[in-house]
């Protein structure tokens, strides 16, 4: 596509999205409505809007770059991993809101019953998590114009966060969920369109290209793309997301926008049935350009795949990127904003205050996502995936022991060691394991390391994860029988 038709379609894009945002916002809206929407949504607005603001640009990238190094196990790991947080929610998610019905955030029950001190840990885990995934959006919005149109990364990046600042800063919550609503449906759509263009094409072939990329798979039993040797990798994906999603702040904010907990039950498994087949055809579409050859970024492979499409479904393809962009973005600026007034600042932030934090974010994500080398440490993909999994460590570590509290025989005390038991565990496991040329406690600040190698079908190491939550979870019950609370 030329660069100018991009242009052209992005801003249109971009101005409906505005025009939807702002049309939602009221002029007379208070701190709590800004932040959520309290009981306004029922369950089809609800799970629209987590269907839409879990997706994001990486649903595009990410599937394929896990299916291009990992294979079968990683690929369905990864797209279970993207609804067990849903599923997750449906049923703690009620209980949590019963307990603290002026909540807002995760980090708000965490003081309900474990004190100041764990309502600034949580959201600071929160914040860190959803400012990556923010800036990780930008990235992949640059990379992807660029490589559809020649257009400069820098220019969609500004396009995106001008507008989906502007509506949130302005609209709050109230706008996020409007937008969420119509790009959830666009979403839904556009990707059925490009899936039937070019499953309808050659479904053989298809499969031949994904079976050639490895001619080891056993396809008769499982259809499966890669090593089954995989399945500790795709399995710790399923770990890891799982406890960071619990701390991304954009989930709890819908949590107490739903009217009651039926709808916000039949929002999850809503949004859950619409992410799993979206996830893992984009994994198996990455192992089919695999297979065609060729790929010089595996991050991309997906769009190999389209590269000879016509204009029509280049263009579904832009408006398909720019929803998708938008619909994670203006969760995130809001999500974190809600973290930072709640949690971090007690309190203190005034309406005025978010929205002014709300755009202030915007150049630094921006900044980030352009690649820059900061005190020796350069952000690119790898890089990123790393900050991602010490995020996914730090929650894992700490989840347990938070949602455990939601019963009555765990106590306040015994959960805070459960917390920093989750880290000794990780450690424990590097001395009983060391990983190789590095120090034993390097699996907090390092996932990665020790994993079955890439080109085995590993991503990451199951056993760092799984330590974490056992550890935190046994001493989190041993230290509540020991220490009760009075």
């Amino acid at each position: 596509m030329e660069t100018k038709t991009a242009y052209i379609l992005t801003t249109c894009i971009l101005t409906a999205f505005g025009y939807i945002g702002y049309q939602a916002a009221t002029r007379e809206i208070d701190d709590d409505t800004y932040l959520s929407s309290r009981g306004t949504q029922g369950r089809w607005g609800i799970g629209l809007s987590l269907f839409a603001s879990g997706m994001g640009v990486w649903v595009l990238l990410a599937p394929s770059e896990v299916a291009y190094y990992g294979g079968f196990w990683d690929v369905t790991g990864y797209a279970a991993s993207s609804v067990t947080p849903f599923l997750l929610l449906a049923y703690v998610g009620p209980m949590i809101r019963d307990r603290l019905p002026d909540g807002i955030t995760l980090a708000d029950y965490a003081r309900h019953r474990l004190g100041r001190l764990m309502q600034v840990y949580v959201g600071s885990i929160s914040i860190l998590y959803m400012f990556t995934f923010l800036f990780a959006e930008f990235t992949a919005i640059g990379k992807v114009m660029d490589h559809l149109s020649g257009m400069d990364p820098l220019m969609p990046m500004v396009m995106v966060g001008a507008v989906t600042a502007s509506y949130t800063a302005y609209g709050g919550l109230p706008a996020s969920l409007a937008t969420d609503r119509t790009q959830a449906w666009a979403i839904a759509l556009l990707v059925t369109v490009i899936l039937l263009t070019l499953i309808g094409g050659d479904p053989g072939q298809m499969f031949d290209d994904a079976r050639a990329y490895n001619t080891d798979d056993d396809w008769s039993l499982l259809g499966s793309m890669s090593y089954m040797g995989s399945w500790q990798s795709g399995l710790a994906l399923v770990v890891a997301v799982t406890a960071a999603e619990m701390f991304s702040q954009g989930n709890w904010q819908r949590v107490y926008a739903s009217e009651n907990d039926d709808s916000l039950r039949r929002a999850a498994l809503l949004a859950a049935a619409m992410v799993f087949p979206l996830v893992f055809a984009m994994g198996f579409l990455g192992t089919v350009a695999a297979g065609q050859g060729g790929i010089s970024d595996p991050s991309i492979a997906f769009f190999y795949v389209i590269d000879e499409s016509s204009l029509l479904v280049a263009s579904v393809i832009i408006v398909l990127v720019v929803s998708l962009v938008c619909s994670s973005a203006d969760t995130l600026q809001n999500a974190i904003v809600a973290s930072f007034s709640r949690d971090i600042s007690d309190g203190r932030m005034g309406l005025r205050s978010s929205r002014v934090a709300t755009v202030a974010m915007i150049p630094l994500a921006i900044y980030l996502a352009s690649g820059p080398t900061i005190f020796g440490f350069e952000f690119n993909a790898w890089s990123v995936f790393g900050i991602f999994l010490f995020a996914d460590m730090l929650a894992a570590a700490t989840v347990s022991p938070v949602l455990m509290t939601l019963w009555r025989g765990v106590s306040s005390r015994g959960a805070f060691l459960g917390c920093l038991a989750g880290f000794t565990s990780v450690v424990l496991y590097g001395l009983a394991d060391p990983p190789t040329d590095s120090a034993f406690y390097m699996y907090i600040i390092h996932p990665t390391e020790g994993a079955i190698p890439a080109s085995e079908g590993g991503l990451t190491n199951l056993w760092a994860f799984v330590s974490a939550i056992v550890g935190s979870t046994v001493v989190t019950v041993v230290g509540s029988y020991a220490l009760p609370d009075e």
